[in-house]
């Protein structure tokens, strides 16, 4: 039976789906699989039942296709479809781990930069020692810095990039930057992560998506950002391990070759929530979700 899949819902015409998201829910319903609708910004405001009330009663399991959604805000999704009988097949324990980084970096270790994080709510910046003793545990140089789920890359000096982690007064500013940026919206904390230097090749996409179900790979995508359509052709088997011991149904890799020749993850996230490159099959992906 075809697995149905839950759509954001367009915020201007509520009986369709999110405009962005258009093109796969048609995919899915020319494969027999049954839509639904989500009402993110209810689900936003705290307002659950309201989100799901254009979800039909009983589906029994679904997919969640869609814009980001905090872990506790997903967590309280699953629990308003499951009152009206149907399960999410991404629980919400297993969304929190793929979505945010101290989820998933443990598995990671090895294949990923140097990280470490503390917890931090919106509008709090952390003490300079604080971050100072943060900076201690990575290897010394250049850093990133982001929250549990998203960076500022594109205020890369202002809000990202740390040119010398041990330049306290450097890290904290830029660590100001990004919380500020990031307003309400900051996930979880403040993480830093050692930089590393990858290739960039000049005609396809220097970092791919790689789409993971039940542990295996089953599409590679240009990133989102690249403005190419093909991309390189990873080594996946250091990285399969990594993904399988997470334990989550549905993942996504962002990997990139480093200037050494080594592939390295970049970002893991949860499939639900993680967009595909314009030149994507939307068929090919909606046959995923109908067919899991």
């Amino acid at each position: 039976m075809p697995t149905p899949v839950l759509f954001c819902q367009d915020p201007l015409n509520p009986r369709r789906v999110d405009e962005h998201f258009a093109p796969e829910a048609r995919e899915v319903r020319d494969r027999g699989g049954a839509v639904g609708l989500i009402d993110h910004d209810a689900l936003l405001r705290g307002d659950a039942r309201q989100a799901v009330a254009r979800v039909p009663a009983g589906l029994e399991h679904a997919w969640y296709r869609g814009w980001m959604i905090p872990a506790d805000r997903y967590a309280e999704l699953a629990q308003a479809l499951s009152r009206r009988g149907t399960e999410l097949l991404v629980t919400p324990d297993r969304y929190r781990a793929a979505h945010e980084l101290p989820g998933w970096y443990a598995q990671f270790a090895e294949v990923t930069p140097a990280s470490a994080w503390l917890a931090a709510k919106p509008g709090e910046i952390p003490a300079a020692g604080e971050l100072a003793a943060l900076a201690a545990l990575l290897p010394p140089g250049a850093g990133i810095v982001k929250d549990y789920v998203k960076s500022r890359k594109h205020e890369w000096e202002q809000a990202c990039f740390v040119p010398d982690l041990a330049d306290t007064a450097g890290l904290a500013r830029v660590v100001r930057r990004c919380v500020e940026l990031q307003e309400e919206f900051l996930a979880g904390g403040v993480v830093l992560r050692g930089f590393e230097t990858f290739a960039k090749p000049e005609s396809v996409a220097a970092e791919v998506r790689v789409w993971w179900l039940d542990g295996e790979p089953r599409l590679l995508t240009p990133h989102p950002d690249s403005p190419h359509e093909q991309a390189l052709e990873p080594d996946l088997d250091p990285i399969q391990p990594a993904v399988r011991s997470l334990g989550c149904r549905f993942v996504t890799t962002d990997v990139a070759l480093r200037a050494d020749g080594a592939w390295r993850v970049v970002e893991v996230g949860d499939g639900q929530v993680s967009d595909l490159h314009p030149s994507c099959d939307r068929a090919e992906f909606a046959a995923l979700l109908v067919d899991a």
